[in-house]
């Protein structure tokens, strides 16, 4: 990362120069007194009653963006998957030609969700979606490598409400939170081991419990046991999720004025 003027230099020599030791003027360039300016492909905005009335044409890869509910008070939910350290987003987003042109069209991409690890999820995930949704269990580092959104946007559109790891990669948990789903951590790092997939996990209380403190208990119904588990989210995070995301969140900051 560079200034233009010395990305300049160094396109003139071949290697990264400091343009100073150039031995030449510092370029001035100065705007036109009279800019031709183009205007035969640009329409006037319509009146708003008039722009209502205006159906948009989208193509057969482009869909609605999901609506997704706020975080409800309580939790019951299964585990889908129960995963191991290092879960990049590729194997929770998969890339490629064979995915990406569907990442205007969620309900499609969300084909693909860890099919890497378990070509089942998508279908189990739709099962229980509409019943309360899943959560996934995982090691440490969880979600590294790609920033991608779509490895938070395509789960929690099957489901996904709860993400429980030993650690995160920082900026999917950032992601997670933008689109609602609440990313939690093992307090005891051991607790992992009990957890299986297709236990039931229940949270009690939970939108009280994310905005009084961070130590929640989480408690395995089909084990009988309870963990203590952590949220790192700030308040406006955790503003965020009770809403169903940001997006959420930024229409109702818009309609209060």
């Amino acid at each position: 990362l560079v200034s233009p003027e010395t990305a300049a230099a160094a396109a003139l020599t071949g290697e990264i120069t400091d343009p100073r030791t150039l031995d030449m003027e510092y370029p001035r360039v100065e705007e036109p007194e009279n800019p031709v300016i183009l205007t035969d492909h640009l329409e006037a905005p319509l009146p708003p009653e008039e722009s209502a009335k205006v159906e948009l044409v989208k193509g057969p890869n482009i869909a609605s963006f999901p609506d997704f509910d706020p975080l409800p008070d309580r939790l019951e939910i299964p585990v889908l998957l129960k995963m191991g350290d290092d879960i990049s987003t590729d194997e929770i987003m998969p890339a490629g030609t064979r995915v990406l042109p569907f990442r205007s069209n969620i309900p499609k991409i969300s084909e693909f969700c860890f099919d890497i690890l378990d070509p089942t999820y998508h279908d189990r995930a739709m099962e229980v979606r509409d019943a309360g949704g899943h959560a996934v269990v995982a090691g440490d580092n969880y979600g590294q490598g790609s920033s991608r959104e779509h490895a938070a946007l395509a789960p929690r559109f099957l489901g996904l409400r709860l993400a429980l790891v030993k650690s995160f990669a920082r900026i999917h948990w950032q992601n997670l939170a933008n689109f609602g789903i609440l990313a939690l951590t093992f307090a005891d790092d051991h607790d992992y081991d009990s957890i299986q997939a297709g236990d039931v996990l229940v949270l009690e209380n939970a939108r009280a419990a994310i905005q009084q403190g961070r130590e929640l208990e989480l408690r395995n119904r089909s084990r009988d046991r309870s963990y203590q588990v952590q949220h790192t989210l700030s308040q406006r995070q955790v503003d965020m999720i009770l809403r169903g995301g940001l997006l959420k969140w930024m229409q109702e900051r818009l309609q209060a004025g």
